[in-house]
């Protein structure tokens, strides 16, 4: 994997990971800015699993912590890793039920955008949803599926984690909702799913979402949106392998963005 400047904090010998004022100052502004932003975008299933891990707002919270709220509401637990794990470690954790979380926070010249995921993003974006059954049985199918796969299946499952972990939309009564945690924990790209008329928003169909290619450093230009959170649970029942089989054979769909070389680095 790529290399990266940061390094994850460890832990003394009571299992606590001391933060600088600095990394708590980061963690207050980065917390009060995303929740003003996702207010009425983020889906109840988000808020309600927010609610219950009821994240300090003053400092960065303790991984015991967080334990605490997950594993008797859905046996997931997070853990400590580095700055960056290699895949097999990755799948590894997920398929244990064990989210990887890096224990270092983004720098405040870089609270926009951060290529690699940090405290901030693990904790706020996704473990909230790990207290929900349809979100945590779907990702621990994925770690499972990933462990076991060729690294040519890994990157067909990597689109799959992109557009429904990261990226993922539903609908809701009250309209379009995120549950992606590239969303939740970004203003930019909240922004962009919702105020901006480039993106294009698709009705999930796994196939198609295998056969999506992405990049990781500009604003989506397509979200792939379920009807309910608990589609979670049928997806993790498909024979996704199979599916994968098949997108192979049709082959991937053209990008819908420029290549790399000719764009520069905007997302946020």
């Amino acid at each position: 994997m790529n290399s990266t400047q940061y390094v994850a904090h460890k832990p003394d010998a009571n299992g606590i990971i001391h933060y600088s004022d600095e990394e708590n100052a980061i963690w207050h502004t980065l917390i009060e800015r995303q929740l003003a932003c996702v207010q009425g975008r983020a889906c109840k299933e988000y808020m309600t699993g927010l609610e219950k891990l009821a994240l300090s707002h003053r400092h960065i919270p303790q991984l015991k912590d967080i334990n605490q709220v997950l594993e008797p509401a859905t046996g997931w637990q997070v853990h400590r890793v580095p700055a960056l794990i290699s895949f097999d470690h990755f799948f590894e954790l997920l398929a244990n039920r064990q989210f990887p979380v890096a224990t270092f926070i983004r720098r405040e010249d870089e609270l926009d955008y951060l290529q690699e995921p940090d405290i901030f993003h693990e904790l706020f974006g996704h473990c909230a949803l790990l207290t929900n059954p349809a979100f945590a049985r779907f990702t621990h199918t994925y770690g499972q599926l990933g462990r076991d796969a060729s690294p040519a299946d890994r990157g067909f499952l990597a689109r799959l984690y992109w557009f429904t972990v990261e990226f993922g939309l539903l609908n809701s009564p009250q309209g379009r909702r995120i549950y992606g945690g590239g969303i939740l924990s970004s203003p930019g790209e909240t922004q962009h799913a919702f105020e901006s008329d480039i993106p294009e928003f698709r009705p999930f169909d796994i196939l198609d979402v295998l056969r999506t290619p992405y990049r990781i450093d500009i604003m989506q230009p397509i979200y792939y949106v379920l009807d309910s959170l608990d589609d979670l649970f049928a997806i993790a029942d498909m024979d996704i392998m199979a599916h994968i089989q098949q997108a192979r054979s049709l082959g991937l769909f053209t990008p819908t963005f420029p290549d790399k070389k000719a764009t520069k680095h905007n997302a946020s």
